[in-house]
């Protein structure tokens, strides 16, 4: 998954192999939650989506709406309209927000739910027994600041991922977690980070901002990155991944949580 509003950048990452363009509504609540982080909060618009419509036709339109709220209808009815094919719902707590999302969208696309709050998970049970969600993707930060852990993969290396991913796999649910980096960097090494996702049974991940390399336009994007060759050494080692034992990647979650209680300092 890749996040922008800019319908050429959207037209150059489809065409790179990105699975999805993610249109991000979601204002309500946020900037109280990562203000004081280093962490991008997005300026897209209703507009936005019907713009990108128009460019994308190899990749999958994602837009994250905002939490449930008395307008909740109305903005899912329009983005709906507008030409989205899945719409992911954050910040939820309940079953009552996931039930009421669910029928707000009337299986007229596809339903995503971002499980990012500690409510969530402990009522995950009864979230799960709700009919037609067809995807879950685990937000590791906002997760992670709710529990109030110093490092956002603490939930990979605690294995509280391993945890939800399990009751979300019983139940035929494809799911994903968190975002990556470029491959060959950062604090916990991306390569890792992919063999968890195929340890764990994941389907989905969010290219991380390293991706975009803060570029307003697909200029400056091209003068930052060479996105294409990134791709590719994404797909190159997944087809790597796709051919290890479980023997292997067992080994490797044993290096995430060594790395991980190095770098937050437990022991």
């Amino acid at each position: 998954m890749y996040i922008t509003n800019n319908y050429q950048i959207a037209e150059y990452a489809q065409n790179f192999g990105v699975d999805r363009i993610f249109i991000d509504l979601e204002y309500i609540g946020k900037k109280k939650r990562q203000g004081n982080l280093d962490t991008v909060i997005s300026k897209h618009s209703l507009e936005d989506i019907t713009t990108i419509r128009k460019v994308i036709d190899k990749s999958k339109l994602l837009v994250r709406i905002n939490p449930i709220y008395k307008n909740s209808k109305e903005e899912i009815n329009e983005v709906i309209e507008r030409g989205t094919d899945i719409i992911m719902l954050p910040m939820f707590k309940t079953p009552k927000e996931v039930r009421l999302f669910i029928s707000y969208v009337d299986k007229r696309v596809t339903t995503c739910l971002l499980l990012e709050t500690p409510q969530a998970l402990v009522r995950l049970d009864e979230i799960l027994k709700i009919k037609g969600i067809d995807e879950i993707h685990i937000g590791l930060n906002d997760l992670h600041l709710g529990m109030g852990l110093d490092f956002m993969f603490e939930l990979l290396s605690g294995g509280i991922i391993d945890y939800i991913s399990e009751k979300i796999r019983l139940k035929g649910i494809r799911f994903g977690f968190g975002g990556i980096a470029k491959i060959n960097s950062g604090m916990l090494p991306a390569e890792l980070i992919l063999s968890e996702h195929y340890r764990l049974g994941s389907e989905m991940v969010i290219l991380s901002r390293e991706f975009h390399g803060r570029a307003n336009s697909l200029e400056e994007l091209q003068q930052n990155i060479d996105l294409e060759y990134e791709i590719k050494k994404i797909k190159y080692y997944e087809n790597e991944l796709r051919l290890y034992s479980k023997k292997k990647l067992n080994e490797n979650h044993i290096k995430v949580i060594q790395i991980v209680n190095s770098i937050i300092n437990i022991n």
